[in-house]
């Protein structure tokens, strides 16, 4: 079992250098230098998710969306941020003792946790499937936003591509989960408000045959 685990490890180690070395070999340009931390600050923390699913909130026609949004986000907060970050504990890129980009050479400023999930990615593609789930061409419009956050931490040299691969499918699951539990609950709270308006009309009736 170790020796079956070993391979495949130093198989995903051997990936992810050779993608971060194509990418910073390749694809590095002044314009992605200055459009890439931008690109990446969205997903800071998940405040643009965040914001956006409390607007979502507001609107009645797209309250569910943005309970489904909060309600994935938070789960991968527990369990990709609180737990699998600190049970796997990573280390990033840029802190191995070979690294493709130097901490100092870095173009935003090092993130001080572990790198495996990718929080940024995880928190995009969660938010982009509960909106996918309810508006296809909103969300196919978030799913773009989103490779482009996960991309742009695999540019920027602060996560594996590993950690964004594993970010963006734990993110869609989360996303799922967090949309089939709204729905879950708001279909379980419309049919008791239905037994409710129907245990009220039948007391009604029986008032009103009482009373002939």
């Amino acid at each position: 079992m170790d020796v079956v685990l070993n391979f495949i490890l130093s198989h995903i180690s051997s990936f992810d250098q050779s993608v971060l070395l194509f990418v910073n070999r390749t694809m590095r340009s002044a314009y992605l230098d200055k459009i890439m931390p931008l690109i990446t600050k969205l997903g800071d923390a998940g405040i643009f998710w965040i914001a956006l699913a409390l607007i979502l909130l507001i609107p009645k026609k797209t309250r569910r969306t943005g309970a489904a949004m909060g309600v994935a986000m938070l789960i991968g907060l527990i369990i990709g941020n609180g737990i699998l970050k600190n049970v796997i504990a990573r280390t990033r890129p840029f802190d191995i003792s070979h690294p493709v980009l130097p901490k100092n050479r870095l173009l935003i400023d090092p993130p001080t946790d572990y790198s495996f999930p990718s929080g940024h990615t995880l928190a995009s593609f969660e938010a982009a499937t509960a909106i996918y789930k309810d508006h296809t061409v909103y969300g196919f419009a978030a799913f773009v936003l989103a490779l482009l956050i996960a991309f742009s931490r695999i540019y920027l040299q602060v996560h594996y591509p590993s950690d964004v691969i594993g970010g963006a499918i734990l993110g869609f699951l989360f996303g799922m989960l967090g949309s089939t539990i709204v729905r879950s609950v708001r279909d379980s709270w419309a049919a008791r408000k239905e037994r409710k308006n129907a245990e009220k009309t039948d007391e009604e009736k029986a008032s009103e045959d009482s009373s002939k």
